[in-house]
Parts: structure tokens; sequence; C-alpha cells
């Protein structure tokens, strides 16, 4: 019997109409995407711990995420309020890096550095120094309870400089979570503030891995979670719960910002921390805390502060099954199975 009884040999020479060619193209698209789909789709397991912390990582809802992944679409260059969305080889991007390049910026990196992760620092360090704002003036800093693990100094080129601030001992994720809002917000008040022009706050279990320019300097600059970018709306793990400050409408919110690297303006990064540190002591005051951490009270206060530059995966990438394909990998994160192991 044949495959497609509707097809008929014809007696004749084989003419093949247009109608018939669209419709075996059809079919045949039709017949690759199922068997591609269903192939993705069973093998993907997510890493985030807000999916776990949700029951996300099992069954219908990560298998329904890989099929929309491979639908997402490919590098929009500019947000639905009008903000830049920056992929670092766009010729855009090119244009923001001669523009601030120009104008002498002088930029913090800022890493919390506690227990087991003083492990993390130098490889963090040293990577910055090859790929992150290359010729630029940059402090790093860096907030730990083990200032002796940057010993020996690191060297340092030109116009770069370290500063170590030490701080309490905050052993488990939990209690890293629940402070390093506070602590950001009193480095950058003192003495953060009056010596840089931007901060920038990053996860110092990462490692930079290309070329992360001047085209991510801005007001305010959030980076697109790399398991949810291209995903719909109702994937986002927003924080629900409505006795929680942290809660996102069911109306609200158009992208989902990782917590690995945001930054701006040191004023504008002063107002976010310390927004989102008395959004997280008034939960604890109440006994409550938002299940995904101090990422839930980001996108909470991102939502009510559109960031005037978005970054996309490039610039927080990791070595997950959902994580988008992408031209290049700037700054690259372990998995989180490894990070909790670290704690």
């Amino acid at each position: 019997m044949a495959l497609f009884p509707f097809f008929k040999k014809p007696a004749g020479p084989v003419r093949v109409t247009r109608i018939q060619l669209v419709l075996h193209c059809f079919l045949l698209s039709l017949i690759i995407y199922f068997l591609h789909g269903r192939k993705a789709a069973g093998s993907v397991e997510s890493s985030h711990p807000i999916f776990h912390s949700l029951g996300m990582d099992r069954g219908r809802v990560t298998t329904d995420m890989a099929v929309i992944k491979a639908t997402a679409p490919k590098t929009p260059l500019e947000t639905p309020w009008g903000a830049p969305l920056v992929w670092g080889d766009t010729r855009k991007s090119i244009w923001r890096r001669a523009k601030f390049a120009n104008q002498g910026t002088h930029t913090g990196l800022l890493a919390v550095v506690l227990g087991t992760y003083a492990q993390f620092v130098r490889r963090f360090l040293s990577s910055a120094e090859t790929h992150f704002l290359p010729g630029q003036m940059v402090t790093y800093y860096i907030l730990t309870d083990n200032p002796r693990s940057l010993d020996p100094p690191i060297e340092l080129g030109p116009k770069r400089q370290l500063k170590v601030f030490p701080v309490a001992e905050l052993p488990g994720w939990d209690r890293l979570a629940r402070r390093r809002m506070a602590l950001l917000a009193d480095a950058i008040r003192n003495p953060i503030g009056s010596e840089v022009e931007y901060i920038f706050c990053a996860d110092i279990d990462q490692e930079f891995v290309a070329p992360v320019g001047e085209e991510i300097l801005g007001d305010l600059v959030a980076t697109l979670h790399p398991e949810l970018y291209g995903m719909p709306r109702n994937a986002f793990p927003y924080e629900v719960e409505e006795v929680s400050s942290a809660c996102v409408e069911e109306d609200e919110g158009d992208y989902y910002y990782t917590s690995e690297l945001y930054g701006g303006l040191v004023s504008e990064m002063y107002k976010l921390a310390r927004a989102c540190s008395l959004l997280i002591l008034q939960d604890q005051a109440n006994g409550v805390m938002a299940r995904g951490l101090e990422e839930s009270y980001l996108n909470r206060y991102l939502i009510d502060h559109r960031p005037t530059c978005v970054l996309s995966p490039e610039y927080s990438w990791w070595d997950s099954a959902l994580a988008p394909d992408v031209l290049v990998q700037r700054l690259v994160s372990l998995g989180r199975n490894q990070k909790r192991e670290s704690m």
C-alpha cells in the first residue's frame, strides 16, 4: 500500500505539479519536526534551582519548554520598550563600543566571595583581565570572608586595580542570597559610589571566555536568563505567592533576568540594591522568602524599573540543554549542581 494513497502514479510521463510539490514538502517537514521535537524534548532537564523548587525539573513542563526552545525567535536587537538588546558582534554593539570607548569610563566589577567559593576567585579575575572591558579603567571589588585567598596578589594590567573588603562569614546558599543585596548597597554607598561611574555585580564562579566590551554599559543593565530566553511568559519562574514582596502578577513581566550579571551607573545600582534589600528584609520580618531567592526580588525590581540595556544570553551562558545556541559565549557559568556542591 502506498504511504500517501492520494498521490497516484500517472500512466504517462511523470509531471509533478506545483501543488503536489508543496504538499510533499509540507508532509516531509511535519515528519521531521515531529521526530526531532520528541527526541529533543525527551532528554532535557533544567539545572536552575527555581525549577527544582517548583517541581518543574521533571515531567510535562520541561518537555514543553524544550519544544518551545527549538522555535524561539533569533537575535532581536531591541526590547518592546525600545532598549537595546545586546549581542556582542552586531553593528549596534560595535557602535556602542566606539561611543563609550571614547569617553574613558571607569567601571567597577564586584563579586562576593564566601566560604569555598574562594577557589574560583583567581580564575574569575584572570579571565576578567583578559576579556572584561579591555583597555578601560577597571577596579575589581572583592567582598570576602577570607582575604588571604588572594595572597599572593594577582598581577594586574595597566589601569586596573583590586580592592578587597572583609565581610562576615555567611555559610549556606540561602543566607548569602538574603544578604548579598544589602552588602552591595553598603559597598556602593561607601566607597564605590565615589570611585567609579559604573558598577557590575557578577557571581564569582564564572569565567570570561570572550571579549565583554563597552557595549554592556548603560544606566541600568540586566542580562537575560540563558535557560528562559525565548520562552513564553507563563514559563518564567516569577514569585507567585501574594504574601511575598517579590510577587509578580500574571499580566506583568517581559523577560526573566539572571542574577549572575547585572549593573549600571552607581546611582542606579544603589537604588536597585537598596530597594531589593528592603523587600527581602520586609519578607523576612513576615517569615517569608521568595523561592527564587534574590533573583526573584531582582526581577520584581526590573519589572517596575525596566532596564535601559538588556544583555543577551551570550553574557551569561550555562552548559544546559535549555540554554540557547549562541555564536559567542562570553561569560560562562558552572552548572548549578557543581555550585551547590561547593557550598
